[in-house]
This record gives C-alpha cells, sequence and structure tokens, in this order.
C-alpha cells in the first residue's frame, strides 16, 4: 500500500493601503535566515505560514500574519484573493485586507535551525527580518514568483471595485 501524498498548505494575509495621493500599497516582508540575508528580488513574501488539516485556512492566516509580525491583524473586511500553487507545490490562499501598519513595529517569530551547515551549532533567525509597504511594481520585483499573482488579483479587485 502505497502512502498518500498530502499538499501542503499555507495561508496569508496581504494587507493593503491607498489614498494620500501615494495610490496603491502593500505590505511584504522579507524573509529571515541565511539563505535570504543579502537577496532582495524575489526574497519577499506575503506573511504566511503552513496550516494542518484540522485548522481553518482564515485562522491560520490570521494567526501567522501575528506571528510573522508581532502584531494582531487589523480589523476589517477580508477579501479572498484565492490559491496558487508555488514552485514547491505548496498551495498558497491569500486574502487581502485594508489596513495600516508600521514597519518598524515589527517583533518577528523565530525559527532555529543549524547554521553554518553540519557545525552542529543551532541559531535562531526571524521568520520574517524586515517589513516594507510597496508599490505594485515593487512588490512584482521583490516577491517570490509564485506570490506575485496576489498583487495582480487585488489590483484587478480595486479596479472593480470589489475591494
Amino acid at each position: 500500500m502505497t502512502a498518500e501524498k498530502t499538499t501542503r498548505r499555507s495561508a496569508g494575509l496581504l494587507l493593503f493601503r491607498t489614498g494620500a495621493g501615494r495610490g496603491l500599497e502593500v505590505f511584504i516582508g522579507h524573509m529571515g535566515g541565511p539563505f535570504w540575508a543579502g537577496r532582495e528580488e524575489a526574497a519577499w513574501s506575503v506573511p504566511k505560514g503552513e496550516y494542518g488539516p484540522d485548522e481553518e485556512p482564515e485562522a491560520a492566516a490570521r494567526r501567522e500574519f501575528e506571528e510573522e509580525f508581532g502584531h494582531p491583524a487589523p480589523e476589517g473586511a477580508w477579501v479572498a484573493l484565492g490559491e496558487a500553487r508555488q514552485a514547491s507545490g505548496k498551495t498558497v490562499s491569500v486574502w487581502a485586507l485594508e489596513g495600516e501598519a508600521d514597519p518598524a513595529a515589527a517583533v518577528p517569530g523565530t525559527f532555529s535551525m543549524e547554521w553554518p551547515r553540519k557545525s552542529g551549532t543551532l541559531r535562531e533567525f526571524p521568520e520574517m527580518d524586515r517589513f516594507a509597504w510597496c508599490t505594485p511594481e515593487e512588490a512584482a520585483d521583490r516577491l517570490v514568483k509564485g506570490q506575485r499573482v496576489f498583487v495582480d488579483r487585488l489590483r484587478e479587485r480595486l479596479a472593480e471595485g470589489g475591494a
């Protein structure tokens, strides 16, 4: 009997803001840890994380935003931006939420890993080491390729008057 392969799933929350003559901006985080250090292009992400079969994706998105940014998501109406399959095979679901967050106020969660590899030394790194508000064009360069679709979908929703 073969084991059934389960799809890894993540859920995230894409904050956005408009107005004050600045146009649309989205709130994204730079991935922490040694692999992403020194990289800017395709090294940023929507605050998101994996969830299991016993957790609702919206609850996971809320939990992960708070874990990665260090503060709860603002109150407001969530707008579903759908799912996208990542290069890793993981399926990511994202919601958009209009709200404010101060990048300088981040208190990111951490993870541990052996670093340098095969050194026997366990080090702790932030899940996301910094956050920023970006225009959709800036986000297109910064976000990992598989998440850029969520910014495009947000722009479409806003153009339709649906967010």
